[in-house]
């Protein structure tokens, strides 16, 4: 462990080993009989005893001291409970068991565990503890289950997070390497920042930790406890206390005309509270009842960062004569939009479009679907001129902020270009890997904060320096290269997408018009770029074509907040099972997909197959009918995780030729669970 080389086991070393296995099984057969028969005895409690020393990481034998310990308190005469002594003794004797398992074990989570719980029943003096947590922090000032104790303790005794603080300066001035001094300092300034405590504004603590921290990486630059620390201090920096809208569909003065459409609401941060009652939808100043939201995570719980509902104009209001009508959506209840840790929406929003109905829309989906070529000359650069394009402006339009965070935002950014400046020095004559990335992640948050009244795009001009450190940091820290391989991808696509001029350079059309009318006539080509994780699709909601093909994508979560999307390449990635396709259950206009020479099925172990519920479980969308339709054909019952995926879906064209996973079996699954796919690997079905 930690590069030691292991030593073998000499004779002497085995024999002492199988003697005190023995000993161990025989305790462990003794413990287990008083266990199971509810004994709890004085014999039985020094039996336990003398297992919990010797495997102090026994938690079932620590569970077992609780239970004896609310026996015999329960057991006890009106006399003896209403003597303090008596059960004070009791207390002890848990207390002085526990110190003999720390001091065979210092780290041992069942022992800190019970000695928090047995404090917790009141009858202990918090001086001792506090004595006994400095004489142990002396041994190991490291120690994190110490300090999460000492934390405890300092609750009980009502120390000031002050006081406690100015113990952490005095831990790490001792020895800047004390992780866990750093992390308690981050958990203490939290609570004072929280609680608003006088001498305790944001911008006089980070001024005051930035120059702290300082100190502490440019003594020594390879430690890494003061960086982790310096990663919170931005973190506090960047973060926005509350939850906002940052990007909707349809855009605001945009026009549709496709029944039903998806309205898409997508926040800074995941939200829930998201229903009828707190977002209004208004056709012709009518509001639309029974509205039905939902977020879009794969996820099991309430909660997204987007969310969407399908709308149609009411048949009463459908009348030939009348051809538009102007919709608004609303935020009617701030307060209810809230964020997981409870904080409701920062401001009021509302954005209003209008939807054209074309009466002859219906006949025109009915036409004959021809196949749809995704190669690169099926493609021609995009006419700036077209329509289409106009309504992916709005998104890099300033919006106007308010007087407040404007200024906030700009001592944030004066403070994170002071820190540019300390690091670009301190990489000038030291080799730091952790400086590197550090740098790379003040860069980026400086380029986010000096444009803080556009909504979500950036102005990015530090983007090519912050490439430029990750292609190093993926040369000189390989054990790392697939985290920064994935953080180089994030900022190369805030890259393309940080202004209409980049998105559109990246735009092409569909050359052939009978295509358009089923992926839409943009498509937007973020094809061989070496991605390896996509993000910024609160940019990309307009998008209906996506080309993701020649990439390096393991996953394509996020990828379910496109609700338009119609037809979407994936092709030549490195997609290793249908689990990491779960985003494509959310897409009910995708009728175009290839996933094709992909690694579907090449892994014999697919670890993330059990975030999966099984088919059993019934807690998938379509989990209730795979029963029945297995039973039909008893071969497909191993092809319930892709029946998850395509099961609810309407794919015209699938192109999935080149996975290991694709034999003849798997092809007629997929025509029956498909029942609408008229193309299968450039074959025609009939």
């Amino acid at each position: 462990m930690h590069g030691r080389p292991r030593k073998s086991a000499t004779p002497v070393d085995e024999n002492a080993l199988a003697l005190k296995a023995s000993k161990l099984r025989s305790l462990q057969s003794q413990f287990l009989h008083n266990h199971h028969n509810n004994i709890y005895t004085k014999e039985a409690l020094e039996i336990n005893a003398k297992l919990i020393e010797a495997n102090p990481e026994f938690m079932t034998a620590w569970n077992y001291r609780k239970l004896a310990f609310q026996y015999n308190l329960s057991s006890q005469s009106d006399a003896e409970k209403s003597d303090p002594d008596q059960i004070k003794s009791i207390i002890d004797e848990e207390l002085r068991v526990v110190e003999n398992a720390l001091r065979k074990n210092f780290k041992s989570y069942g022992a800190w565990h019970h000695r928090k719980w047995v404090v917790s029943k009141g009858n202990t003096s918090t001086e001792r503890e506090m004595g006994l947590l400095n004489i142990f922090q002396k041994q190991d000032t490291r120690n994190f289950h110490a300090w999460n104790y000492r934390r405890f303790i300092a609750g009980l005794k009502n120390i000031s997070d002050e006081k406690e603080l100015q113990f952490t300066t005095d831990m790490i001035n001792d020895n800047f390497s004390n992780y866990s001094a750093w992390h308690n300092r981050s958990v203490l300034l939290s609570h004072l920042l929280e609680k608003k405590v006088e001498g305790y504004c944001l911008k006089d603590v980070l001024l005051t930790e930035y120059e702290f921290v300082r100190n502490a990486v440019f003594t020594d630059s390879d430690d890494q406890s003061g960086w982790f620390y310096h990663l919170w201090l931005l973190d506090q920096t960047v973060k926005v206390d509350m939850p906002n809208l940052v990007s909707s569909w349809p855009l605001h003065g945009s026009e549709i005309t496709k029944l039903p459409f998806p309205v898409i609401l997508y926040f800074n941060e995941p939200v829930e509270g998201v229903n009828s009652h707190t977002v209004n939808v208004q056709i012709d100043n009518d509001i639309v009842k029974d509205i039905i939201w939902g977020p879009l995570s794969v996820n099991k719980f309430t909660s997204g960062q987007a969310w969407v509902t399908r709308v149609t104009i009411p048949n009463e209001k459908l009348d030939k004569s009348k051809k538009s009508f102007q919709v608004k959506v609303s935020l009617d209840d701030f307060q209810g939009v809230t964020s997981l840790n409870g904080v409701p929406c920062s401001r009021i929003w509302s954005f209003s479009f209008t939807v054209s109905v074309c009466y002859d829309l219906q006949r025109a989906e009915e036409q004959k679907f021809m196949r749809v070529s995704l190669t690169d000359e099926s493609f021609c650069p995009v006419d700036t001129n077209v329509n289409r394009m106009v309504l992916v402006k709005p998104y890099f339009e300033v919006g106007k902020s308010d007087d407040e965070q404007v200024m906030s935002s700009k001592w944030k950014a004066e403070m994170i270009a002071d820190e540019i400046d300390q690091y670009r020095e301190l990489l000038s004559w030291s080799e730091c890997k952790i400086g590197k990335l550090t740098l790379a992640r003040l860069l980026m948050a400086y380029d986010a904060m000096i444009s803080p009244n556009t909504p979500i795009a950036s102005n990015m001009a530090n983007a090519e320096e912050v490439l430029q450190l990750y292609s190093k940091l993926m040369k000189l820290d390989p054990s790392h290269y697939q985290y920064y391989k994935d953080e180089h991808s994030l900022v190369l696509l805030k890259q393309v997408t940080s202004s209409n001029e980049s998105l559109v350079n990246n735009c092409y059309q569909h050359k052939d018009s009978g295509s358009s009318s089923i992926t839409g006539s943009i498509c937007l080509r973020l094809n061989s770029r070496s991605l390896s994780r996509i993000g910024c699709f609160e940019q990309l909601l307009w998008v209906q074509s996506l080309d993701l093909s020649h990439n390096q994508l393991h996953s394509i979560e996020g990828l379910e907040a496109l609700q338009l999307l119609s037809c979407l390449n994936l092709s030549h990635n490195k997609l290793g099972s249908f689990t990491a396709l779960d985003p494509l259950r959310f897409l009910k206009s995708l009728n175009v997909l290839d996933i094709s020479y992909n690694e579907i099925g090449a892994h014999t172990v697919d670890t993330r197959r059990y975030l999966c519920s099984s088919p059993l479980s019934h807690t998938l969308v379509y989990d209730k009918d795979f029963e029945e339709f297995a039973n039909d054909n008893t071969k497909v019952v191993n092809f319930w995780e892709a029946y998850s995926i395509f099961g609810g879906l309407n794919i015209i064209q699938l192109d999935i030729v080149g996975n290991a996973v694709v034999d003849e079996r798997f092809r007629l699954f997929l025509v029956k669970v498909l029942p609408g796919l008229k193309w299968l690997d450039d074959e025609e079905l009939h």
